[in-house]
Parts: C-alpha cells; sequence; structure tokens
C-alpha cells in the first residue's frame, strides 16, 4: 500500500524560510510524478511544484512560488523536499504530497493517485 507522509511545516514569519519533507513506501516510484499542493481555507487545492523521479529530474512550479521555492528528490529515500524560502502570508495553507503514476508531470490535482495527509504550514506578517 503507498504511503505518503508529509513533515516540516510549522510557524515561520514573513520573510522565513521552512523545508518540507515527502517520505515515500509501498510502491515502485522510479517512474512516478512527485507533487506538492497547498489548500488554504476557503480555497481550492492549487498545485504548487512538480518533479519527475527520473534521472532528468523534471521540475514545474506555480507562478506565485517561482524564485521562491524549490522542489528535490533523494531516490535512495524515497522522499522529495520542498524549500520553501522568502515566505508570505499568502503562503499560509495546508501542503499536500501526492504521487502521479503517470510519467507526465501534471499540475491538476485529479491526476494524482496517492496523498498524504497534509501539513500545516502558517506565515505570520
Amino acid at each position: 500500500q503507498v504511503q505518503l507522509v508529509e513533515s516540516g511545516g510549522g510557524l515561520v514569519q514573513a520573510g522565513g524560510s521552512l523545508r518540507l519533507s515527502c517520505a515515500a513506501s509501498g510502491g515502485t516510484f522510479s517512474s512516478y510524478a512527485m507533487g506538492w499542493f497547498r489548500q488554504a481555507p476557503g480555497k481550492e487545492r492549487e498545485f504548487v511544484a512538480g518533479i519527475r523521479w527520473s534521472l532528468i529530474g523534471t521540475t514545474r512550479y506555480a507562478d506565485s512560488v517561482k524564485g521562491r521555492f524549490t522542489i528535490s528528490r533523494d531516490n535512495a529515500k524515497n522522499t522529495v523536499y520542498l524549500q520553501m524560502n522568502a515566505l508570505k502570508p499568502e503562503d499560509t495553507a495546508v501542503y499536500y504530497c501526492a504521487a502521479d503514476r503517470s510519467t507526465v508531470l501534471r499540475v491538476a490535482a485529479k491526476f494524482y493517485d496517492y496523498w498524504g495527509q497534509g501539513t500545516q504550514v502558517t506565515v505570520s506578517s
């Protein structure tokens, strides 16, 4: 059974940094695309960043986080990271890790097959 477990959320002041981790288990992730999504109260879940597990490591980012967030992966540990710098109050949300069995890196949540439980990120002004 595929499991995704996020960690690293918390409370930070605006301008600060956090690093989220997503540990994956129970599946063959070598060909999966992995994504980070977030959902703020009263808003729809939105794509934040994605990466392929392949050696190429193709990445993709939402415009709102480009230049501030970096997604990376450690194949040996089956772990995906989201380094978040220069955080803003509008980054406050529950952040979810997700896995897509397709080899294509997609941004729509409906294409992702597995989801973690989420981790809260709160940025104070």
